[in-house]
């Protein structure tokens, strides 16, 4: 029997993916748990395997197709099995009877108007000028349509001096080209027209119009979900990191085993402080709050087509230097698109991190539900004034979103209290 191969759920958020490479031909034979394709879903390039044995008999989606999920990619069978039934199409739907016919315009077409009997028209020398025509609108204005309008400014024709062959004395098209004709060659030559200004269009090379991949789809997505419904307010702190930067310069002497960054350590207080308040480790539930008893730390990254964050779990509870290596190898990981699904799925809060491209300050939009998120500026000597001298010290400035509707003022900020004793004295994140 014939087995479908459809485009599968590769992780829990994926609605689509994409097709990046068949790695088995039609033809070919086919064990389960073979891999027939790689797909890109929201987050990776996951694996496509086979659910059954036999033969790749067809293929229905090209390199590149994006699919939704459950659609029919591929069909395995039998060597002589019959498979038209998976794979013929659906014929595309015909327009019925009860659908509703285009609205027809109102000034007839040029067809129309050549196929329509043209009464006799006249220009009578007796009327004045100014006289309005039997049915007009007053105010000495015969009644006409936009094209007869503009038919006679073109041919040099006074409206008010004919007779409208239209509905209620109307002047229409076939008016003026009935007086064009038997206008006399002395008539008034019709007015110059500038010429309408040429409109400027995009020449082939002007731009390039490059596809959503899934994971920009699902950024794009995501974000319309956070930034408009979650009320969000924000908490700026400066913190002196000249203690971390000695702590780090001493881990560094000890060895390549405890080379760790200021945003290890910085990973590693953010975490530590989130088990003290677990009112902000915690996600919006709509109908409940839900405090987690666990920290796993989403950390954004930055990947060529977007944004991803891999999750160091139980952040709090381990060692500056295994953060440091975690975060390093989730992060290389990431930008060759090799994380498992639970390796970017059920983070508790995120940080993201724009120090290194030189950004002093800025906000991050909240990752729903989580209801908070901590961007961490850029690290650098400035000067400050201690104890009435003037010195210089470390510092760096982290912004903190919060979602109103999980976190208060006064929540936050006892928050980025203990996040301030905890940076400003490392030591106790060692012990």
């Amino acid at each position: 029997m014939a087995t479908k191969v459809t485009m599968e759920a590769l992780s829990p958020t994926m609605e689509e993916g994409r097709l990046v490479k068949w790695l088995k031909n039609e033809g070919d034979p086919v064990a389960k748990g073979d891999v027939l394709a790689e797909v890109e879903t929201d987050k990776a390039v996951m694996e496509l395997t086979a659910r059954g044995d036999g033969v790749l008999r067809a293929r229905l989606a090209a390199e590149g197709d994006t699919r939704p999920v459950g659609e029919l990619l591929a069909v395995i069978g039998a060597p002589d099995e019959n498979i038209d039934a998976l794979t013929k199409k659906a014929p595309a739907a015909a327009l019925t009877p009860s659908e509703p016919s285009p609205p027809r315009s109102e000034v007839p077409s040029a067809s129309q108007a050549a196929a329509a009997p043209t009464p006799a028209a006249t220009m009578p020398t007796s009327a004045p000028p100014s006289a309005p025509t039997s049915g007009g609108n007053g105010g000495g204005r015969a009644r006409s349509s936009p094209l007869a309008r503009r038919l006679a400014s073109e041919r040099g024709l006074d409206l008010a001096r004919l007779h409208g062959s239209g509905p209620g004395g109307r002047v229409i098209r076939r008016d003026i080209e009935a007086a064009a004709s038997a206008a006399p060659v002395t008539a008034a030559p019709p007015a110059v027209r500038p010429a309408p200004p040429v409109p400027r269009t995009a020449g082939a090379g002007d731009f390039e119009d490059i596809p959503l991949t899934q994971i920009r789809k699902t950024i794009a997505r995501r974000l319309a979900e956070s930034n408009g419904p979650i009320p969000t307010f924000f908490l700026t702190a400066d913190f002196d990191l000249t203690s971390v930067r000695e702590l780090r310069e001493r881990m560094i002497a000890l060895g390549d085993e405890f080379k760790v960054s200021y945003n290890d350590i910085l990973l590693k207080a953010i975490a530590t402080a989130l088990s003290r308040h677990p009112e902000v480790n915690a996600h919006w539930l709509g109908d409940s709050i839900r405090h987690h008893h666990r920290v796993h730390l989403g950390m954004a990254v930055a990947v060529e087509d977007g944004l991803i964050t891999p999750i160091i779990a139980d952040a709090d509870r381990k060692r500056i230097s295994e953060i440091a290596r975690e975060s390093r190898e989730l992060a290389k990981r990431a930008r060759e698109r090799k994380l498992a699904p639970g390796e970017y799925t059920g983070a508790t809060a995120t940080v993201s991190n724009l120090g290194m491209f030189g950004i002093d300050e800025f906000t991050a939009i909240i990752n729903p539900p989580e209801v908070a998120i901590f961007a961490v500026g850029a690290v650098g000597d400035v000067p400050v004034v201690i104890d009435g001298a003037l010195v210089v010290r470390t510092r760096v400035r982290i912004t903190m979103s919060c979602d109103h509707r999980a976190v208060d003022g006064a929540t936050g900020a006892r928050f980025m209290q203990t996040l301030h004793r905890l940076i400003e004295n490392p030591l106790m994140l060692v012990f």
